[in-house]
């Protein structure tokens, strides 16, 4: 591609990964030339292209025109690796001209994933898990190694803080409710309801829950709140890379099986969930349903950049009978593996079951037969099952 665009919530390292491969750079929201880069930006974009390539554009959505001038110099020069764009906000609606249909790539950026962070050793792969390959491994992390992982969650400047971490998450959720939600359209939100909005999302992280279910939420709370409100605040934490649900998978069925199409709610990192709730490590070790939910939101996040790097897309499973599998991870080329998320062994077992049951609903003469099922455990040890099924703890996956 003559450019790529990397996408994701402030804080995960967008700019400082363009950086290592950029050879020159334009910082757009640098106090000290921000007034001059949007002067350019509006009567000479151009100019603000110039420089050795790949040449980053740092948070190029400060000046939505200049995703038309890097569209149209990529067209010009004729050649790939051009530019590095980086973003933490999507542009208002008609910002720009063209999409960059086959000029510009995107790339989403997430919080670490515990094997970034080396949380994770790394002993089993997703990659292998989907050739079917034998495994082993033993898991360090214990139980209150993850709830600590949960509340401190994978922001790159967080990792290797200790406790001092922990404040990393309170500040971004600060920083959303009270500055970056009415910044990405120029809308001023009321930051109480805000909060109570993310709160009841964080009530209800790694469930299908409905729009009706967050605003009566927040009405329990003792606010009262419409849905235009309710609608515009999740679009706008959309646009901020601050939520990202987990979409329902359809797959071609046996039967007329009837599927649930609502999505999983989740932040893009299970910490910000955590201080919604004003969760800490050691609460959350008297609370295991809550510990439970944010396992879960943990794990999507983790399988969504092990997923990404094979390049795969993940989803979650549930029909109208309550069957369902917390995670499908279904790659470019067809192949797919379900996985359900679960703490003990007597949930293991369930896990299991339910997703043999899920890979006998799916019409495997329409679809190929799942390369994986996989419990993906807080436990310690990663083993292939005789009956085929992969256990594995989330502190052994990785890419």
């Amino acid at each position: 591609m003559g450019a790529v665009v990397i996408e994701g919530p402030k804080w995960c390292g967008k700019s400082w990964t363009a950086a290592q491969k950029a050879s020159s750079a334009l910082y757009m929201q640098d106090p000290d030339t921000r007034e001059s880069n949007l002067g350019f930006a509006q009567t000479a974009p151009s100019v603000l292209l110039k420089g050795d390539t790949p040449r980053m554009i740092d948070e190029w959505q400060t000046a939505p025109v200049l995703w038309d001038a890097v569209r149209h110099a990529v067209d010009m020069r004729g050649e790939s690796g051009q530019f590095i764009l980086t973003g933490s906000a999507v542009p208002v609606d008609n910002a720009v001209m063209h999409t960059g249909t086959g000029r510009i790539a995107r790339i989403r950026m997430r919080t670490m994933s515990l094997f970034e962070s080396l949380e994770s050793n790394g002993r089993v792969s997703v990659k292998d898990i989907f050739n079917s390959m034998d495994i082993e491994g033993t898991s360090s992390l214990k139980v209150d190694d993850l709830a600590f992982l949960m509340v401190r969650g994978g922001w790159p400047a967080s990792v290797g803080k200790g406790v001092n971490a922990l404040n990393y998450a309170r500040e971004y959720v600060d920083a959303i409710v009270n500055q970056d939600i009415s910044r990405v359209d120029g809308v001023e939100k009321n930051p109480d309801r805000v909060h109570s909005v993310m709160k009841a999302l964080a009530r209800n992280i790694s469930a299908p829950a409905k729009l009706k279910t967050i605003i009566d939420d927040v009405a329990g709370d003792g606010g009262t709140i419409s849905e235009k409100t309710v609608t515009s605040y999740l679009n706008a934490l959309n646009r901020i890379f601050v939520t990202e649900d987990l979409p329902a998978w359809s797959p071609a069925m046996r039967s007329k099986t009837v599927l649930q199409t609502s999505p999983k709610r989740h932040f893009v990192d299970p910490s910000i969930a955590a201080t919604l709730l004003n969760a800490s490590p050691k609460s959350l070790l008297n609370d295991f349903n809550t510990f439970g939910l944010l396992f879960e939101s943990m794990a999507v996040r983790d399988l969504r950049v092990y997923a990404q790097a094979n390049d795969g897309k993940v989803f979650h499973y549930r029909d109208r009978n309550g069957l369902e599998a917390d995670a499908v991870i279904q790659l470019a080329d067809g192949r797919w593996g379900a996985v359900e998320v679960k703490m003990g062994f007597k949930e293991m077992e369930k896990g299991v079951e339910n997703l043999k049951k899920v890979r006998d609903k799916v019409n495997t003469e329409k679809m190929m037969e799942p390369s994986f099922l996989m419990v993906l455990t807080v436990g310690e040890y990663a083993y292939r099952r005789d009956d085929g099924v992969y256990v594995v703890p989330i502190g052994c996956l990785k890419d």
